[in-house]
This record gives C-alpha cells, sequence and structure tokens, in this order.
C-alpha cells in the first residue's frame, strides 16, 4: 500500500549561497523540485516542520504532496535527496522528483523479517544481509515494506531476493543471487576461549615489553636532560 504524506513549500525566486545561508540562519530550508516533463522549481521549507516529517516517514518510498504557495494542486514527489550538516542535525538542501502518474519508477523499500528463525531458536544467529530492496513499480504500488518469513529457517540455511515474494507489479531489481539474510552455526565454546586466552595473552607480552622499554632507557638523575630544540623561543 502507498503511503502518502503532506508538505507545504513557498516558490523561490533568489538562488546562491548567500541566499541559502540567510534562508537557514531564518529557520528555513532551501529545495529544489525537479522531474522528467517538470521544469524546476526553486522552493523553500519550514526547518522543523520538515525535519519532522522526514523523521516520521520512510523517506525512500513515501510519495511526498507538496503544495506550492496557495496552490490548490499539489505535486505528487519523491524524496531523492536529503543533505544534512555535518556535525548538527539541520537540514541543509532537499531535492525532490516530481512523479507522473501511471509512469512506473525505482524506489528503495525496506525489508521487515518476520518471527523467529527455528535455526536461532536451537542457538544459532541470524545475519540480516539486505536491509532493503530495490523494485521497479507504479507510484501506486508502491509497497510500506517487503515482508519476509523467516520463521522456517534452520541453521545454514539461507533466503535469496529471488525468494522473496513481491506484490502484483512489483518487479524486483535486486540482484536475484543476492542473499537476504541467513541462519549461521554458533561459535563453539572452545573457539572462543582460545580467542580471550589469545587476547589475555597479547596484552601481557605487551605491557612487558613497555616494562623492558622503560627500564632500558631510563637516565640517571631526574629526568632527561633539555636540549637547546626544546626551549619555547
Amino acid at each position: 500500500m502507498t503511503v502518502k504524506t503532506g508538505l507545504a513549500a513557498i516558490r523561490r525566486h533568489e538562488t546562491g549561497k548567500g541566499v541559502a545561508r540567510r534562508l537557514r540562519a531564518a529557520g528555513q530550508v532551501p529545495a529544489v523540485l525537479y522531474g522528467k516533463d517538470q521544469e524546476s522549481i526553486s522552493l523553500t521549507l519550514d526547518a522543523q516542520e520538515a525535519l519532522a516529517l522526514f523523521h516520521s516517514i520512510s523517506v525512500e518510498n513515501t510519495i511526498v504532496n507538496v503544495r506550492i504557495d496557495d496552490d490548490k494542486e499539489e505535486l505528487e514527489t519523491l524524496v531523492r535527496e536529503i543533505q544534512m550538516h555535518a556535525y548538527r542535525p539541520d537540514i541543509v538542501h532537499v531535492d525532490f522528483y516530481c512523479i507522473e502518474r501511471g509512469v512506473a519508477l525505482e524506489v528503495e523499500i525496506p525489508a521487515n523479517y518476520n518471527g523467529t528463525p527455528q535455526g536461532v531458536r536451537e542457538g544459532g544467529v541470524l545475519e540480516v544481509i539486505l536491509h532493503e530492496f530495490r523494485v521497479k513499480c507504479l507510484p501506486s504500488q508502491i509497497p510500506e515494506s517487503i515482508e519476509v518469513d523467516i520463521s522456517h529457517l534452520d541453521i545454514g540455511d539461507s533466503i535469496h531476493a529471488n525468494e522473496v515474494s513481491m506484490d502484483a507489479g512489483v518487479e524486483l531489481l535486486t540482484d536475484p543471487g543476492q542473499t537476504a539474510c541467513l541462519v549461521s552455526a554458533p561459535r563453539a565454546e572452545e573457539e572462543i576461549e582460545e580467542e580471550v586466552e589469545e587476547g589475555e595473552e597479547g596484552v601481557e607480552g605487551a605491557e612487558d615489553a613497555e616494562d623492558g622499554e622503560g627500564a632500558e632507557g631510563e637516565a640517571p638523575g631526574d629526568g632527561a636532560p633539555e636540549t637547546e630544540g626544546d626551549s619555547d623561543g
């Protein structure tokens, strides 16, 4: 089932780094909307509203209906890129792609692994390789998630991409032979103990080496004499 949400935007006529900096300082975010037959439109978003929305949805496969200014018609879009600040939780820029009704598009759909594998109940370890699947479908058929039943997996079993069921009208683009998940055998206790012992021996050896170096490098007196190069000048 396709997930949809809405977001208000203001058409922006000024562009450039200086304009973008002023917008962000005022609590706004510069954005652009483009598409195959859609002329690029520079936009301004409310920073807090945009951040709250993107934190509440699966950005990759949620259709965002963008309403520009007071237009009654909303443009159906997918978020193609969100640029974040290097060290602050702030949005720097957003790219929206205007989708065409009736035209298939490629999207990333999150995987949802259901159940507890029988192999895990017997001590095995579940390893998830694919956290999302790339698919192609119409905008109206974008699934919210790809459901994968793993309850039947025994130790040594795996599921490949081509074994995962897709909804009608949804074409899998991920490599069919790619392993989606597997249940591996538990590691023997003897192996774990040996690794721990080896690690402890390595630490003791390093400490002994450091003690030896310190004893050999010690000079009589209170410390190493200063050289001319040590002055603050």
